[in-house]
């Protein structure tokens, strides 16, 4: 057994983090949680650290009931891989014209496509579905389908903050791509909507925190939550294939003469609701900045834009609900790296990298977050690693 169990109100809660590095604030939501009347258990990876509501980094299983808060405002938020036939003496010695066109070919930041993209021309994307999924919007909240457009557009966008487009070189030379992304300004208005629903209703007023409000089972308000929450998480893997798609092309065209082939596609959520099974009783699991680790299941657990990532193979461990961490997980806010960090840290800390350099993404800096190392060697029992990567090009919005 490699996690502590701390005592909690309604159910123990297994840590694979040492409880004395975490700090004050995500202890006490750990505690919180713990609290809800509807909890049958809690595991916490070693990447947690403080969040709204619930923690990152945090399982949260539950009967008939479920927290829009605990899932995170980035509904379906996750990664996506692929191993390309390329290999490090393929890549030229200045990445700058590579990343510029990934650049020009995926918008970053608040950007987004000036037509919606049209799946049917995106080389290796799974062409099905496309129409049921378009048409399921006219059932999302009311409140936000004004934002079919934008929705649109934003198909095939990588967003902001800690997201971005990665080319990769794993240990045996093997060049890999790799994004992280969600469901954009879309998943965010859905997320907000129906947190703002939840702490309306009558059942959850005596919440030790208001951001912990659920929805109970056999409702209009899950029935409706549950179904923009699917869409969301749809969106978000969709934009992940798009986007994957979409870095394919520019990999042909900029690497003609290798004839770049590639492998199949690991994909993963980390912030998302689950219907799962576990001791006989049926449950709907949380994961908010964890992926599922089922036996034999592959993820992607990424560090920081200056240092490694991994692709890990799940164990099924019971014990985490069969999960492990989504990433490195951050030591400081992005206010205290901004404080503590310049551009020259960020510059030293990236070195080797073709990524940005400037101000702007200081608060993503290697150093405001964990140790990635320290982070896999914590879950052993939960994942093996099958391959580890580091990045020699960085995208990020």
């Amino acid at each position: 057994m490699s996690y502590t169990e701390v005592p909690g109100a309604r159910v123990p809660i297994r840590m694979w983090a040492d409880p004395a590095t975490v700090e004050d604030q995500a202890m006490r939501q750990l505690q919180n949680v713990a609290t809800l009347p509807w909890i049958e258990g809690l595991a916490v990876m070693p990447d947690v650290h403080f969040g709204k509501g619930a923690t990152v980094g945090s399982v949260i299983a539950m009967r008939g009931a479920v927290c829009p808060a605990a899932v995170g405002v980035d509904i379906g938020c996750g990664m996506t891989a692929v191993k390309t036939s390329l290999t490090a003496n393929d890549l030229p010695g200045d990445l700058s014209r590579l990343r510029s066109r990934i650049e020009q070919s995926i918008p970053v930041g608040f950007g987004l496509h000036k037509e919606p993209v049209d799946p049917a021309k995106i080389y290796g994307l799974p062409g099905a579905g496309w129409d049921d999924f378009w048409a399921r919007f006219d059932g999302i909240a009311q409140q936000v389908r004004f934002r079919r457009e934008r929705a649109g557009r934003q198909m095939g966008s990588l967003g902001g903050g800690n997201h971005f487009i990665e080319v990769c070189v794993d240990s045996h030379g093997v060049v890999w791509l790799m994004l992280h992304s969600g469901s954009r300004n879309i998943g965010k208005e859905l997320a907000d909507f129906h947190i703002g629903q939840a702490q309306k209703l009558p059942h959850n007023q005596g919440l030790v925190d208001r951001d912990l409000a659920v929805f109970v089972a056999d409702t209009p308000q899950m029935a409706a939550y549950r179904h923009d929450l699917f869409w969301a998480q749809e969106y978000a893997r969709r934009n992940r294939e798009v986007m994957m798609g979409l870095l394919r092309t520019v990999i042909i065209k900029e690497f003609k003469k290798a004839k770049p082939t590639f492998g199949d596609t690991i994909s993963c959520h980390h912030n998302y609701v689950a219907e799962e099974r576990y001791d006989g009783v049926d449950l709907l699991v949380t994961r908010k900045g964890a992926i599922r680790a089922g036996s034999g299941e592959f993820g992607i657990i990424p560090g920081s834009m200056g240092t490694g990532s991994y692709i890990v193979k799940g164990l099924g461990n019971p014990a985490s609900f069969q999960s492990a961490s989504h990433g490195a997980g951050r030591r400081m806010s992005r206010n205290q790296a901004k404080k503590r960090f310049t551009t020259r840290d960020l510059a030293e800390q990236t070195q080797g990298v073709e990524c940005r350099k400037d101000s702007g993404v200081v608060d993503e800096i290697p150093g405001a977050y964990k140790p990635i190392e320290q982070v896999i060697d914590a879950q052993r029992d939960l994942v093996e690693v099958v391959a580890e990567l580091k990045q020699v090009v960085c995208v990020k919005g």
